[in-house]
């Protein structure tokens, strides 16, 4: 089937595509890739990521539902990205609305978009790609052969702020539900498309918005008008990783293979919303990782592997997976990375497991300078403990160490600060002793953001003349030892908090935005603070009320109507706890009752070595 578009695609391909930057971007055909018959597809799904290919086309959400829907017969997936700049004005100049890679069909002409939108300033490239689709931006003035448009990821966690420009929200894991929206939308074809998306709300994990409730932040929790509760959807087993990995056409920013060995994390980090939301903890086994890492080599002819996870030496198996690794590497010649180890379980047998990697980047994330505040937001690492293992990895030849360090904690005073100058002292003083002029450190800063569905829920941000007396603490402390480090804007830290954090009426600020030139907020060449500024003043939102002022801990969140699967009680025992400094144990030294078993009616403990 070629739509009357269909050509006005290709001769842009054609003539037009050699006068922009990448244009591996946008003409698919990647190795792996699948293509499918349209006209012999009786559905079809657009898998949209809102932002440009090279971070796009890594992602495994996207990766495990081109699997799953490709592998049905009655459905196809194609993939279609947010276009950069250059790309934008040139469909614009053209008049060529947004085309998938595969088949380069208009995505507007697919059954189904599925977003898949992991953090929050992807917003505004969410309502320019249905722009530049031609779908209009408001859910309730689409017409009934408008695509119907989903979103899953960790932002929709707190869906209500894009509320009004997405028709149904996946809250969890998109694998564990997409073939329920399928089956749902294909047994309901003959429906109009209001009824297509209202049975779309009965199906377990799916958020359908509208206009008799409301998720505003109020004083009264009598007055709630909350939605019924939403529940997310789940793998109780990970068995199996990604199938038939594309081949990128371009370099993209993680150009290598990605094999996800874990999901969840049971430290219980307070400021960490992916340690809270994707729980229970759930691995994928040494046998099965193994057998992914040879299909995954001999398929795509990548020979870098990454073993990923939230805290991957948390495996009950990574002694026996790099062991077997190691193993692997003289018939297959893989180099591996661990990009997400924590000290507390990475010791010296872990090292030598490691031994024939080779040497290059270390990670290592302390998150705060004191112990009091590592055991404030329950990361409890003994100051002598990093040091203790940052003179190991230097000896094992590792030369390059980067430090992840966050501040604007609740309770944060400057010795904390003073802690990290301190921690960074010692640490470089260790490397330039055993690796000479070989050794370097780089420290990245952040701030925190107290997201839904964490303890630090109830906490407020930090306000910019703190966070920036304490930038120049640092900035005073560090220079001396001239290493690198960065340092976030502001704006942006909060930006991104006012979009996570809020209710309803930010879908008209994030609209405004988007009108007023907003898009790419999360890239330099992007961001304009005046655009967003100015909208907030717009539509007269307080950022005095949805980011500094005090909340009550049994306040009504906009978010509370979202159930993760953890006690909000729960959470609220872990913000006291922080106040107290004291910590809590993790999942598998001390189950702490967060909810999860009774909530999702899971045990944890067989859920970690997939036996449920």
């Amino acid at each position: 089937m070629i739509f009357k578009t269909q050509q006005e695609i290709f001769d842009l391909i054609d003539r037009d595509l050699i006068t922009i930057q990448k244009p591996g971007r946008y003409i698919g055909g990647e190795f792996n890739q699948v293509k499918k018959d349209w006209s012999l597809t009786s559905f079809h799904v657009a898998l949209a990521f809102p932002d440009i290919y090279d971070i796009g086309f890594p992602n495994l959400g996207i990766a495990a539902l081109y699997n799953i829907i490709n592998s049905r017969s009655d459905a196809l997936a194609e993939r279609v990205f947010a276009p950069w700049f250059d790309m934008e004005s040139l469909l614009r100049k053209k008049k060529v609305p947004l085309f998938s890679l595969e088949s380069k069909i208009p995505i507007s002409h697919f059954d189904l978009i599925g977003f898949s939108i992991p953090y929050e300033t992807l917003y505004t490239n969410v309502l320019n790609m249905l722009d530049l689709s031609k779908i209009p931006l408001h859910s309730e003035t689409r017409q009934s052969d408008d695509p119907i448009i989903i979103a899953g990821g960790h932002s929709t966690f707190n869906p209500e702020p894009m509320h009004a420009f997405i028709d149904a929200f996946v809250i969890g894991e998109g694998e564990s539900v997409i073939n329920d929206i399928i089956d749902c939308l294909i047994s309901r074809k003959e429906l109009s498309r209001n009824e297509k998306v209202q049975a779309l709300g009965e199906i377990p994990g799916i958020y359908v918005p509208d206009s008799e409730h409301s998720t505003l932040y109020t004083d009264d929790p009598k007055n709630s008008l909350l939605p019924p509760m939403v529940t997310k959807r789940f793998h109780k087993k990970i068995d199996s990783p990604i199938k038939n990995l594309l081949v990128p056409n371009i370099s993209v920013v993680h150009d290598r293979i990605a094999i996800e060995i874990m999901r969840g994390c049971s430290r219980g980090c307070r400021f960490c919303q992916a340690g809270m939301i994707m729980r229970p903890v759930r691995e994928l086994s040494h046998d099965n990782i193994i057998n992914a890492i040879k299909e995954s080599v001999e398929k795509t002819g990548i020979s870098e592997i990454s073993l990923l996870s939230l805290s991957t030496s948390d495996h009950s198996q990574i002694s026996e997976i790099l062991h077997s690794v190691n193993q692997l590497s003289d018939d297959y010649q893989i180099d591996f990375s661990l990009p997400s180890l924590r000290i507390e379980t990475f010791d010296e047998n872990l090292m030598n497991s490691m031994q024939s990697k080779r040497k290059g980047n270390f990670t290592i994330a302390p998150e705060a300078g004191s112990e009091a505040r590592r055991s404030a937001i329950n990361k409890p690492i003994p100051f002598q403990d990093i040091l203790e293992t940052v003179e190991q990895i230097c000896l094992k030849g590792w030369n390059n160490i980067k430090l992840y360090f966050m501040i604007g904690f609740p309770g944060e005073t400057d010795a904390d600060i003073e802690g990290i100058i301190d921690l960074c002292r010692e640490i470089n003083t260790i490397g330039k002793k055993i690796l000479k002029g070989r050794f370097k450190l780089h420290v990245s800063i952040n701030t925190l953001i107290p997201k839904a569905h964490t303890p630090y829920q109830w906490a407020t941000l930090a306000r910019k003349e703190t966070v920036e007396a304490k930038y120049q603490i640092l900035k005073d402390g560090l220079k001396p030892l001239k290493i690198k480090v960065n340092y976030p804007d502001y704006n942006l830290i909060q930006l991104e908090a006012l979009l996570s954090r809020g209710d309803r009426k930010i879908s008209d600020v994030i609209f405004t935005a988007w009108k007023n030139g907003a898009k790419f907020d999360a890239w330099r060449e992007g961001f304009s603070a005046d655009i967003w500024q100015n909208s907030i003043r717009e539509n007269k939102i307080s950022l005095e009320s949805y980011l500094y002022e005090k909340r009550d801990i049994n306040q009504q969140l906009p978010w509370d109507f979202v159930n993760t699967g953890v006690d909000k009680s729960f959470l609220k025992k872990e913000f006291l706890k922080s106040r107290e400094g004291k910590t809590t144990p993790g999942c598998f030294q001390k189950c702490s009752a967060c909810g999860i078993m009774q909530n999702l009616q899971i045990d944890c403990s067989k859920a970690r070595i997939g036996d449920i």
